[in-house]
């Protein structure tokens, strides 16, 4: 027997279900579950002489802004970029060590300086690669620039006041740039750090602080670029390079001329001297690669280049918001073109998407939906995938514009605002224990996907209702114009629509808290545990099961609009489910 207020069922149902609550409390997950310990810094290079030479601490010889401008843009690093380097637990590429060695100090993908050119400060950009050759070749050019990234706003502007006492305008340029110096940390630390010790979010900052101070300083430990003898064997660092173990009298003059490449690139880029660099990083690039040949990964070397050149991710976005602009003013003007525009273009967003998501598979050697960054792509890609199927089994171009749309929107988050997880990581040693496990976080994330579809399908449902005043034409998947629906028509049209994704959602998350549930008898020995990550994935699915109470007590257009603010409601709560839970509540799904 139904309750037919659908208020009073879903007051019924969270009344009785945090009766359960209590019993539901927040448990430390098991070692396995975290993600293996970071090490920005390599500890087997702790004894070695610096990889390019020691470096100048003559701060009246140091180049300035102008000077290494001109010398950035005339070294040729492209035959630096994609060779491989061992770093973090993985054999990566240059080019990313790069970017997250920059990242992680600056707070940025690349080092922006503002140097004052004709007068006026201008701001000028440097390539990550060369950033990073130029911290370890040159530490001292950097002990006055803004530099260090400190995120924590307080903090920041401690340092700055500190620095440029009165001084608003250069407060305000250096705040703009999020960055101190190494000079202002170690002038101005101590005595800051003394007086607000006892501030968490001030040690929490001040713990970033001497972390990145930490990689500026011994950004040169890292160049681990030869391979080893066997895969039982380490990566050698640079300096090693005359006295590698277990290798023939060839490999070593190779490897030593490697070690002399290295230096003499030192030499040439202290002295600014292009010509002579760019001579030195062609034979490094030359013999690096053919030490220890059968183990140097050159395809995966070149796909990782290729994945970071192409920034698949990033421009899959951007067609994605120009397909949705481009099939929502069709839905509004009943123009062809704009259907045939749009859907050419979702086309080539989700190529571009299943292009960055598979290399990165291929990459990291698993599939890619361990950590946030990588998840969320994964559901932009499903949901976007399952809306065009849609589109084309129904002959309706609204699922494509919804399919745009949730690409467009996940993947800003995953791109835009710096969540966890963009780069590239080892996985989880529980995500490795069962297959299971594999099929129940896919499954799961299909659904989230599906649930953000038919969310924004909603949207267009409750605007159609609320907002337009008259129909728009060209619904057809042919692209042709039509006599304009009624609004009754087009309202009955979305509907099905968003009855069609949120039924998919509703059985896809079903299957997925089932699966998870299997999992969970076979790694933990217990099929639930009140986990918060389990008992929010429940209540999203419940909130999904009143809406098929609600269908069949609920008459008329009413139905539609109600099914409609359940969906926006269902999202919300997955939303808290997805972040709020992994970022808030202690519990077993740690590495979720």
């Amino acid at each position: 027997m139904f309750i037919r207020n659908p208020i009073v069922l879903l007051v019924a149902v969270i009344a009785a279900w945090l009766v359960l609550v209590p019993a539901a409390r927040a448990q430390d997950g098991p070692a396995g579950n975290t993600h293996p310990e970071s090490q920005a810094v390599s500890l087997a290079a702790d004894d070695l002489p610096a990889p390019f030479g020691e470096p100048s601490f003559n701060m009246a010889s140091r180049a300035s802004i102008q000077q290494k401008l001109v010398f950035a843009e005339s070294v040729d690093l492209g035959p630096l970029k994609g060779l491989a380097i061992f770093h973090n637990g993985r054999v990566k590429i240059l080019d990313t060590l790069a970017l997250e060695t920059v990242t992680a100090i600056t707070g940025r993908h690349s080092l922006t300086l503002m140097p004052e050119i004709d007068g006026k400060p201008t701001k000028v950009r440097f390539d990550p690669v060369f950033t990073l050759l130029d911290l370890t070749i040159d530490p001292v050019f950097y002990l006055d620039k803004p530099l260090l990234h400190i995120n924590f706003l307080p903090l920041r502007e401690a340092f700055l006041e500190a620095a440029f006492p009165g001084d608003e305008l250069q407060v305000k340029r250096w705040n703009a740039l999020t960055r101190i110096s190494p000079m202002m940390a170690e002038r101005f630390g101590p005595e800051i750090n003394e007086s607000t010790m006892f501030d968490p979010a001030y040690r929490e900052g001040f713990d970033g602080l001497r972390a990145g101070i930490a990689l500026w300083e011994k950004s040169g430990d890292n160049m681990l670029f030869i391979a080893p003898v066997s895969k039982a064997d380490r990566w050698h660092h640079i300096s090693e390079g005359d006295s590698l173990p277990g290798v023939d009298l060839a490999l070593l003059q190779t490897s030593t001329e490697a070690k002399a490449a290295a230096l003499d690139l030192g030499k040439a880029w202290r002295s600014l001297d292009a010509g002579a660099a760019n001579a030195a990083i062609a034979r490094l690039a030359e013999a690096l690669p053919a030490i220890n040949a059968e183990l140097y990964p050159s395809t995966r070397a070149q796909l990782e280049y290729t994945y970071n050149r192409t920034r698949a991710f990033d421009w899959g976005m951007w067609v994605y918001f120009v397909s949705a602009v481009a099939l929502v003013l069709a839905f509004a003007t009943g123009r062809g073109w704009l259907v045939t525009v749009g859907i050419s273009l979702l086309v080539v967003a989700i190529a571009l998407h299943a292009f960055g998501f598979t290399m990165r598979c291929i990459i990291a050697e698993r599939f890619a939906i361990q950590n946030q960054f990588e998840s969320m792509t994964g559901v932009s890609l499903f949901a976007s995938l399952v809306g065009t199927g849609l589109m084309i089994a129904r002959k309706q171009w609204l699922f494509g514009a919804a399919a745009a749309a949730t690409g467009f929107l996940i993947l800003t988050a995953a791109t835009q605002t710096g969540i966890p997880g963009v780069h590239i990581e080892r996985e989880a040693a529980i995500l490795n224990t069962s297959v299971l496990l594999k099929y129940h976080v896919t499954t799961v994330l299909t659904s989230y996907g599906l649930i953000t579809l038919g969310f924004i399908i909603s949207l267009f449902l409750l605007g159609t209702h609320f907002v337009a005043k008259k129909a728009p034409t060209g619904t057809a998947l042919d692209a042709s114009a039509s006599p304009a629906p009624s609004k009754a028509k087009l309202l009955a049209d979305l509907d099905k629509a968003q009855m069609t994704v949120l039924q998919l959602a509703f059985w896809t998350l079903a299957v997925g808290i089932l699966l998870g549930a299997w999992w969970a008898d076979h790694s933990w020995g217990r099929w639930w545990a009140f986990d918060p990550k389990e008992t929010w994935a429940l209540l999203t699915w419940i909130i999904y099961l009143i809406v098929i109470h609600v269908r069949q007590v609920i008459g008329g257009t009413r139905k539609s609009v109600v099914t409609a603010w359940l969906s926006v409601l269902g999202f919300v709560v997955m939303l808290w489910t997805y972040f709020g839970v992994n970022l808030l509540l202690p519990g077993l799904h740690a590495y979720a």
